[in-house]
């Protein structure tokens, strides 16, 4: 009896009923561990999410993009009838990258945690050297502000943008070659985008930012309603 029950489940597809989907995307040199509590987040308030990791520092911007592509195909398998994208610093460069030239009919919106929308400081002034190299990869080296960065070829994407910015930072030395605030990694102003739709700092750094009970709000609050809780922040 119980082989016709799964059967009869994989002949009727999904449910009418699934729910909307979240793709995860970490930042660069971390994992999608780093993603963990938001994940835990999104589940709590009934999403479907997809929390992959992909070699950060092993391949360039547009040769990572692929881990949107599988994100994407894998929320489209559940059903959902509605894709969203929370990402970490480089994941929301590789989210503007994949729509460059993809259309996905059922994307909702975007929340970008401490995106370097206009590239990074950092790369500015340590790409090239051996460590910067080692511990960034191709993509660390894509990530300038000058008109060679990734960041500024790509154009507006057709799907709604929400930006949250960390404004403190625990790293003097990174920190000290970008302009303030910032949260030891992206400054606020680099973090902005002329088209997204709203925009929040938070007291936060940037490597552990994704796991602060207040961004999990302020990013469901976005994916449900295209707007952050101005009463709260930093």
């Amino acid at each position: 009896m119980r082989w016709l029950v799964v059967m009869t489940a994989l002949a009727l597809g999904p449910p009418a009923f699934a729910a909307d989907c979240v793709v995860l995307l970490h930042g660069l040199g971390r994992t999608n561990h780093s993603m963990a509590r938001l994940e835990n987040a999104m589940l709590k308030a009934g999403y479907e999410v997809v929390n992959e990791g992909y070699p950060s520092r092993k391949k360039s911007v547009y040769e990572l993009i692929q881990v949107v592509e599988d994100g994407v195909d894998k929320c489209r398998e559940l059903g959902a009838p509605r894709i969203n994208f929370v990402t970490h610093s480089l994941g929301g460069i590789l989210v503007r990258a994949y729509f460059q030239d993809q259309a996905v009919a059922e994307a909702g919106r975007v929340v970008m945690l401490a995106p370097p929308n206009h590239g990074s400081e950092i790369a500015d002034a340590y790409a090239g050297r051996w460590w910067y190299r080692l511990f960034t990869g191709p993509a660390g080296q894509e990530l300038g502000t000058g008109p060679n960065g990734v960041a500024q070829s790509l154009n507006e994407i057709p799907i709604e943008i929400g930006v949250i910015a960390g404004t403190k930072s625990i790293d003097p030395w990174f920190a000290s070659v970008m302009p303030k605030p910032n949260d030891g990694k992206v400054s606020v102003e680099s973090a902005k985008l002329a088209e997204m739709r709203d925009f929040i700092t938070v007291p936060y750094t940037h490597t552990f930012m994704a796991r602060r009970e207040l961004v999990a709000s302020q990013v469901l609050l976005f994916l449900s309603e295209g707007r952050f809780n101005h009463g709260v922040g930093g």
